[in-house]
């Protein structure tokens, strides 16, 4: 039986990022929506260029430091009053100013632990293999290359039309990408 092969999608590269971020304008603007940028370091540009929704990591930090606060100072609480109450000096149990710590440090350690882990869930990490790893120059990505990849899932992809249309970008080449 002969092994079939998907194919992934196709890949451009640009010898420049100011190219890359026209193409990602210009591909976006054509109507392709499964499209991803590669570079070596940040781009602002190419989140707008490409018209990347608001990351969730906000929210998962604050939802994380949130718990670590209610849950540090719910902690300091439980230990004090309801479960070890000792009347020391006839200060009151509940006396919060000595929750400060507790609640500080169980604050800041779950806000970055769900850092992390919100980090690995929503890059998909961690992820061995990726079919653009299949691409000759791709490794290129991560030292002085800019690719910009169109999926085969993406509605509007057709093989020969998009290929067409992004050799119209002036790329330095495009490759199919194999699944």
């Amino acid at each position: 039986m002969a092994h079939e092969t998907k194919t992934y999608g196709l890949v451009a590269e640009f010898a420049t990022v100011d190219a890359l971020v026209k193409a990602a304008h210009e591909v976006t603007a054509a109507g392709y929506r499964r499209v991803e940028a590669y570079t070596p370091f940040p781009v602002e540009a190419l989140n707008e260029a490409l018209e990347l929704p608001r990351s969730k990591m906000p929210l998962i930090v604050l939802g994380g430091g949130l718990t670590g606060c209610f849950g540090g100072f719910g902690l300091a609480y439980w230990a004090s009053v309801i479960a070890y109450p000792m009347n020391i000096g006839g200060k009151p149990l509940n006396s919060w100013p000595a929750f400060i710590v507790p609640t500080f440090e169980m604050t800041i350690l779950l806000a970055a632990g769900s850092a992390v882990i919100g980090m690995l869930a929503l890059n998909g990490l961690p992820e061995p293999y990726h079919p653009l790893f299949n691409a000759e120059r791709f490794s290129r990505a991560s030292q002085d290359g800019y690719f910009l990849a169109i999926e085969a899932r993406d509605k509007k992809f057709d093989r020969a039309a998009t290929r067409a249309f992004l050799q119209g970008l002036n790329p330095s080449e495009v490759t199919e990408v194999e699944d």
